[in-house]
């Protein structure tokens, strides 16, 4: 019997994942897989709830998940799946929305947020958005969920369903537990440095985990530094930057390269090199594995099928619990 805790994680397919997405939140699935049952998604069915185009989803959910292998998820030790080759996540879905009031959708954040933002593009899928979350998790007994401080209403949600489902039909779901992320690397947008590093703020303000060394070099060297005359306090984009020095380089160079800006000899020609110098460096294995796998595409492959033998098992017997418990489906012995 598997002692371990079970973790469920999703993520929306975006195209390549940047240095925010890898050190906010991959490089903890990575470690969890050594100590954790995981089952780690992409989750593609939430990427069409928001405008999108069919060509740049299937592509960008095929490079979220090189990206995936690439940063380190092993398939032997978690389950890699995408969420729309397991049909058990979209009728779960439906069966917890039949059970879920209106009311609590309705008060999610999510949906006021994306709603203003593409307000010609209010559809049922984004009202019930948080549902098809739920059943991610739920359909396979999840026990816990990494997640952000902005998520927590999220699962908490998925909570409350799971409360009311075991409450009307017996005890069917653990409520699953927010494993907060320790947010060890805040990383900003080189060219907005009071904003996360997006993709949404163009192609400068990112740096992707498969950038070439020479795009990196030329995203750092226009990397935003002085942001004003305040000279009293170090600037949010020179702060960033050593921010990712501290990550990716020598201790040595970023105590010479802090000790100049103490003094005030600092050039920032410097520091840009060397940091583009130290993410080329400490990104190199994931670029390497990233051709390997694009140069033979059967490694993928066989990720995702050990990963959906893995996954649907679980989610065929929890399906199956659940159709038992609301009286769904033909009685045999009738």
């Amino acid at each position: 019997m598997n002692s371990k805790i079970r973790v469920f994680s999703g993520l929306r397919p975006t195209g390549r994942m940047h240095l925010g997405n890898y050190l906010g939140a991959i490089m903890n699935w990575v470690k969890m897989q050594e100590t954790h049952d995981c089952i780690y998604s992409v989750v593609d069915y939430h990427a069409i709830t928001t405008p999108f185009k069919p060509e740049e989803l299937r592509r960008d959910t095929r490079d979220m998940l090189v990206d995936l292998l690439a940063t380190g998820l092993d398939p032997e030790k978690c389950a890699l799946v995408v969420q729309s080759e397991l049909p058990q996540h979209t009728e779960l879905a439906w069966i917890l929305g039949s059970i879920t009031p209106l009311g609590w959708l309705e008060r999610v954040p999510t949906y006021k947020e994306k709603a203003s933002m593409h307000p010609d593009y209010l559809n049922l899928g984004l009202l019930s958005y948080p549902v098809l979350m739920a059943s991610d998790i739920l359909v396979y007994r999840a026990e816990a969920v990494p997640v952000g401080e902005d998520q927590l209403p999220h699962l908490e949600l998925t909570r409350e369903i799971v409360r009311r489902f075991n409450h009307w039909f017996g005890d069917t779901f653990p409520e699953p537990e927010a494993i907060m992320k320790k947010e060890t690397a805040r990383i900003m947008s080189l060219k907005e440095p009071e904003k996360k590093m997006s993709k949404s703020l163009g192609e400068d303000s990112y740096i992707g985990i498969g950038d070439d060394p020479e795009t990196i070099h030329a995203k750092i060297k226009r990397a935003v530094t002085d942001m004003g005359p305040d000279s009293t306090a170090m600037g949010p984009g020179v702060a960033n930057l050593f921010n990712l020095l501290q990550i990716f380089g020598q201790e040595a160079d970023y105590l010479t390269l802090y000790e100049d800006y103490e003094t005030g000899s600092l050039r920032y020609v410097d520091l840009k090199t060397v940091t583009a110098d130290a993410i080329i460096e400490g990104l190199r294995p994931i670029r390497e594995k990233r051709k390997e796998i694009k140069s033979n595409p059967e490694i993928l492959e066989n990720a995702l099928q050990l990963g959906h033998e893995k996954a649907s098992a679980m989610a065929t017997k929890t399906l199956s619990r659940v159709k038992e418990r609301i009286g769904v489906g033909r009685d045999v012995n009738i």
